[in-house]
């Protein structure tokens, strides 16, 4: 090779293409992990030439990723550690207040601007009847400072995963000044803790309680350990290109993409498959890092426990993306109030939700409905004072769903979709607290009240709801008949598949809000995933062809057998997945080289043109 061709090398090696970032699902990223793997084998026993090492590697793979991005990344290790150090050796309680304050402050801001700016440039517009326009101010001061127009200064890009660094470094400065953990000493360990590369983009967050002590361990990595390792990454490999990927690109995609085109069969099974999409895509990811890590010595939160096992809506936030739900928890839950006491930052933020909802919805029947909700609250609280610290712990339990929605993408339909799932619980736990007879008379009333709507105001959603509604009252009789009838002996299997059933359903019919305004330009996000999302309840509550159903299934038959033993897997009893999972460790390593060969032989084939990103690199 002559000077030219290194020099093309070197350029292709060290330059952003964004055709061709380092997604798991691609070759370039395990050239890349090999070479990564070689140097670390070289450097891993002197702990901080490791984490050096790691945090450069993490950073240019960031920058693969991402491009000038990186220079966010950066300034946010170098902010985020001057904030700890401050608050470690700072002894004046307001002082250390400030400085915490200073360091949210900023990272919300960054956060805000770059993710929030179309979203509420929008609501702003549309309260006040305005045309402000979205301008990208550092493009614009990048173009005057160096005499160019290189940028565009019209459009503001988001970051690969800078809400899940931004939520990471958040949690490292409130831990340091609860004092759960002490500050990073060496700006460069602190910088591998930013940016470790596995997790970097996609998750899980890590808590600096639960990582910073690992920097410190010198590695070790049994023969078990890597066997596990090896497992988590060829898992979740199988579950990103062959139900993820395959099942978006031959199903979900088209129908979400233009949903009168199909019917309402087709509809309603795009949003069950989604439902599989979306969890293979991202718990592959997640088993992906995982491995990994672990390879590396290092050992990441568990994300997600088979949440389509969950019993009831809460239950399934206990599994599902656990390390955003417990931030939550910990971080604004309870801040908030928690189930103790109410804040007047919760009652602000619900009311100023409450308020921007009407007005940006102009319906009467919105703000009927939140009114009527209001007053019932305060009549409440005067009356019956006992009801209040269950007021107060609803208020905060809503606004974090609210606001978790939010965190997962600048729509209203992100945030439609964190209400419901905390309408959910909320009703889930008003549910459990009554007897079955009651439970079938509020089945039966709601049931005949969405029937009545239907009836004289007919709507698509009204049918919807008389159909759900019809399924639980009938469920619910059957389970009080059998109690009177059948007391002695309970079948607790059955309630936990019933409630399995009904959690099921609801989740995956909120996906359609997820999903609604998910890969959408931010400057058209609103309308368009709103427009989506009610097109798919109009084709799934209208008229059905019941006669073509046979001729859908054959058509996409594969993708239905598919979806079956993708949620028969899930469902797997977890001594049985350990089981597997802990004798593939102990297999002889050149079995297992023979099941990585067949694993990538088989993806292989699943392989469509256009590898898919994962879903979670846009939040």
């Amino acid at each position: 090779m002559n000077l030219t061709h290194w020099k093309q090398f070197f350029e292709t090696i060290f330059s952003f293409d964004e055709k061709y970032p380092l997604l798991f699902t691609q070759f370039y990223f395990w050239a890349f992990f090999a070479i990564v793997f070689a140097g670390f084998a070289l450097v891993h026993k002197r702990r901080l030439l490791r984490n050096t090492f790691l945090c450069f590697v993490s950073i240019f793979f960031y920058y693969k990723t991402s491009g000038l991005f990186v220079i966010i990344l950066i300034f946010s290790i170098f902010y985020d550690y001057f904030i700890g150090k401050k608050l470690a050796t700072t002894e004046r309680t307001f002082r250390r207040k400030c400085w915490l304050f200073l360091g949210v402050f900023i990272n919300l801001s960054i956060l805000f601007y770059f993710k929030y700016a179309y979203f509420f440039t929008d609501a702003y517009n549309s309260l006040f009847h305005s045309d402000l326009e979205v301008i990208n101010y550092l493009a614009l001061w990048t173009n005057e400072l160096t005499g160019t127009s290189r940028f565009d200064a019209s459009k503001i890009l988001l970051p690969v995963g800078i809400s899940f660094y931004t939520f990471q470094n958040i949690s490292y400065l409130v831990d340091v000044y609860q004092k759960k953990v002490a500050p990073v000493n060496n700006i460069l360990d602190f910088g591998f803790y930013t940016t470790f590369f596995p997790q970097l983009v996609a998750g899980p967050i890590i808590r600096a309680a639960n990582f910073v002590p690992q920097l410190y361990k010198p590695f070790f990595l049994s023969r078990r350990q890597y066997g596990i390792a090896l497992f988590w990454i060829l898992n979740g490999l199988l579950k990103k290109i062959i139900l993820s990927d395959y099942l978006a690109v031959n199903f979900a995609d088209r129908v979400f993409n233009n949903p009168n085109l199909f019917t309402g069969f087709e509809n309603l099974s795009a949003i069950f498959v989604y439902s599989l999409q979306v969890y293979a895509d991202f718990s592959g990811y997640t088993d992906i890092a995982v491995g990994v890590a672990m390879l590396m010595g290092f050992y990441l939160p568990k994300n997600f426990n088979s949440p389509y096992k969950a019993t009831n809506p809460g239950n399934f936030w206990k599994r599902w993306h656990i390390s955003l739900s417990s931030w939550l928890k910990d971080y604004l839950y309870i801040p908030l109030g928690g189930n103790r006491n109410g804040t007047v930052t919760g009652y602000f933020l619900i009311c100023f939700i409450a308020l921007v909802v009407i007005f940006l919805s102009g319906s009467l029947w919105v703000a009927g409905i939140i009114l009527f909700i209001a007053i019932l609250l305060i009549f409440l609280r005067i009356f019956v004072p006992k009801t209040t610290r269950a007021i107060n712990t609803n208020i905060n339990l809503m606004n974090t769903m609210l606001l978790g929605g939010l965190w997962h993408g600048a729509s209203w339909n992100f945030m439609i979709w964190g209400g419901l799932n905390g309408i959910g619980i909320l009703i889930y736990k008003f549910w459990r607290k009554i007897s079955k007879f009651w439970k079938t008379f509020v089945t039966a009333a709601v049931f005949l009240l969405f029937g009545i709507l239907q009836y004289y105001f007919p709507h698509p959603a009204f049918v919807i709801g008389v159909i759900w509604t019809g399924i639980i009252f009938v469920g619910t009789l059957i389970e009080t008949l059998y109690s009177i009838f059948f007391s002695r002996y309970p079948l607790k299997f059955m309630q936990r598949g019933w409630g399995i059933f009904l959690t099921f359903i609801f989740i995956t019919f909120t996906r359609l809000f997820f999903r609604s305004g998910s890969n959408l330009d931010p400057a058209e996000a609103n309308a368009t995933a709103w427009n989506t999302a009610k097109t798919m309840v109009n084709m799934i509550g209208g008229k059905w062809d019941f006669s073509k159903i046979p001729q859908i299934i054959d058509n996409y038959l594969f993708i239905f057998i598919l979806f079956a033993v993708g949620m028969l897997i899930h469902w797997l009893p977890e001594k049985w997945k350990r089981w597997y999972r802990l004798n593939f460790a102990l297999l002889p390593i050149w079995v297992q080289g023979i099941i990585v060969v067949i694993v990538v032989f088989t993806v292989y084939q699943f392989i469509t043109a256009d590898l898919q990103p994962f879903i979670y690199f846009q939040f």
